[in-house]
């Protein structure tokens, strides 16, 4: 064969220089990540975690692994890329303080048809501030360049969480009729029912780039709002006593997701007049002529995470939370029957 004829890795669209440059521009955002336990840095083929010198004695490990959905497509059309990667860690961080766990370390891929290394950076660095924020160690990950899989600046992302508690510590525990829920607000649509999203944008014949029309700045921008980390606030309020459960209000919203924390005896009734109707969800209903039910089911409708706690605990926690940063409200009980039930209108 006639050596002018070879062909290499980069001729069938695949630059691993590319590759090896964005490890070194993502390592010092991974660096400043660092926390008790990491023992080694990017680029081996594994990464390492003492379990012992993060100050545990008899750890469970407990794993979360999620994506950010087609919210990913409004931050590729806008090219709005600097907060996905914090979607993507939340996604995975806020499901983990949901069993009791301390989020320890972070793994992300990144896939896409041509590695464009400051759009990759640029989503690396927002997975780099989703785990300095939630105290999580972004320890490793993989980028794949892959011709033919991916088109015009289309990528996909992966998160995978591990965290840890003591033998005996997880939740949900000790849930009974009469505790009372907290809701911890959300900060827009999150990373859940963006399919529905787009479909009402496409509806109400708005691009991206136009004035938003609930809020500030443009459309596209203020649904990118990224998931909101509810990591150090839950565990400081788990520490405290009282907390029995925790739920973090994802796809299928609070209709689906506080039952999976509750016995099968049990259900909740929920006041939706404790809380405004965020002006993003407001629009969104109008827009596309969304029931309150379908809200409730789809999206978290202004409460990403709800707290199951103790009454005679319940001011108090609420309190701690408020001083951690959250908009606490006081939302409904634990009840006797199933499911849950709702009084009061969103709408």
């Amino acid at each position: 064969m006639n050596v002018k004829d070879g062909l290499s890795y980069a001729d069938a669209g695949v630059d691993i220089d590319a590759g090896n440059a964005l490890v070194e521009r993502i390592k010092p955002a991974a660096a400043t990540t660092n926390r008790p336990g990491v023992m080694d840095g990017l680029g081996g083929f594994g990464a390492l975690f003492d379990l012992k010198a993060a100050g545990y004695s008899d750890p469970v490990l407990v794993a979360a692994t999620d994506g950010v959905g087609t919210k990913l497509k409004i931050a590729i059309d806008t090219g709005l890329l600097d907060t996905v990667g914090i979607d993507l860690v939340a996604m995975c961080v806020n499901d983990l303080v949901c069993q009791g766990a301390e989020p320890l370390f972070f793994l992300d891929y990144f896939a896409t048809g041509k590695l464009e290394i400051d759009q990759a950076a640029r989503v690396i660095d927002g997975i780099a501030l989703g785990c300095k924020l939630s105290g999580t160690a972004l320890i490793g990950g993989e980028t794949a360049e892959m011709p033919g899989m991916y088109h015009g600046g289309d990528f996909d992302l992966a998160g995978f969480a591990v965290g840890a508690m003591e033998r005996g510590a997880s939740l949900p525990a000790n849930v009974a009729e009469g505790n009372v829920l907290l809701g911890l607000a959300s900060n827009g649509v999150h990373s859940n029912g963006y399919s529905l999203v787009r479909k009402i944008v496409e509806r109400s014949g708005l691009g991206w780039d136009a004035p938003c029309p609930f809020g500030d700045g443009t459309l596209g921008a203020a649904l990118l709002a990224p998931t909101r980390l509810y990591v150090k606030q839950a565990l400081a309020a788990y520490r405290a006593g009282g907390l029995n459960a925790l739920a973090h209000i994802t796809g299928g919203g609070l209709t689906e997701n506080l039952p999976r924390v509750l016995p099968k005896d049990l259900g909740a009734v929920i006041d939706l007049d404790a809380w405004p109707l965020p002006p993003v969800f407001q629009w969104l209903a109008a827009q596309g002529g969304i029931a309150q039910s379908e809200l409730l089911k789809t999206f978290n409708s202004g409460i990403g995470m709800i707290a199951v706690v103790e009454p005679d605990k319940a001011d108090a926690l609420a309190d701690l939370l408020r001083a951690q940063g959250e908009t606490v409200f006081v939302i409904g009980q634990i009840t006797k029957s199933e499911g849950v039930t709702y009084k009061g209108s969103l709408l």
